[in-house]
């Protein structure tokens, strides 16, 4: 299977850079395949209105490396794994942009995008993050986000992982050990139990088999 990993911090060694190098690890030791892109790299600009901006062929004019990185790597990724240092509560603006960025390629003035949706669909997708303070809401609103994201585009979303620290690599000091539960989250990415039940969802008794 391959992730990609989206490190969206604008320090290419911050904290939450580390976590989503630690991901990676633990994808790698589970035999799977990791990508992880520097998002300060591809988007070199926001959202635009597209009905002004859009190019008479349907395609977007934002000429960075967004396009590329939605259509050749995103979309072709069994699973996406996101890493953000918390700003004012909520995600890094360049990855807020990723997110932004997809309706050019979801609305019906593309001319592609019923495949775009239909490959956007049944991922798994997993969540980094680094900030200073520690509160248990300090991450509830890009929790909350990533999690209605899951639900709109069919996809499931299987863990998250926070660290604290402030200076660079500070997040190896903390008690918790986040890049170790990191690297745990890589390795059992494709794997590890995730459920999102609705109320007509046909489900067992038990969640875990039961001993011999």
């Amino acid at each position: 299977m391959k992730a990609l990993i989206l490190s969206s911090s604008p320090r290419r060694d911050g904290n939450s850079a580390a976590l989503a190098g630690a991901v990676a690890a633990g994808l790698a030791e589970a035999g799977h395949e990791a990508e992880t892109v520097h998002l300060a790299d591809a988007i070199g600009g926001l959202l635009r209105d597209c009905r002004q901006c859009r190019r008479p062929d349907g395609s977007c004019a934002i000429d960075d490396g967004y396009r590329s990185l939605f259509l050749d790597r995103f979309l072709a990724a069994d699973g996406l794994v996101l890493a953000t240092p918390i700003y004012w509560y909520g995600m890094s603006a360049q990855l807020k942009a990723f997110f932004d960025r997809m309706f050019c390629y979801v609305a019906a003035s593309y001319p592609d995008s019923e495949t775009v949706k239909a490959r956007m669909t049944g991922k798994r997708v997993g969540l980094v993050l680094s900030s200073e303070e520690a509160y248990p809401t300090v991450s509830a609103a890009i929790v909350q986000q990533i999690q209605e994201y899951g639900r709109y585009t069919r996809s499931r979303f299987v863990g998250v992982v926070h660290g604290h620290g402030n200076a660079r690599g500070e997040v190896a000091r903390d008690p918790q050990d986040p890049l170790a539960e990191a690297r745990r989250l890589g390795r059992g990415f494709f794997g590890r139990y995730a459920s999102d039940y609705r109320i007509d969802t046909d489900r067992p008794g038990r969640v875990w088999p039961q001993p011999r």
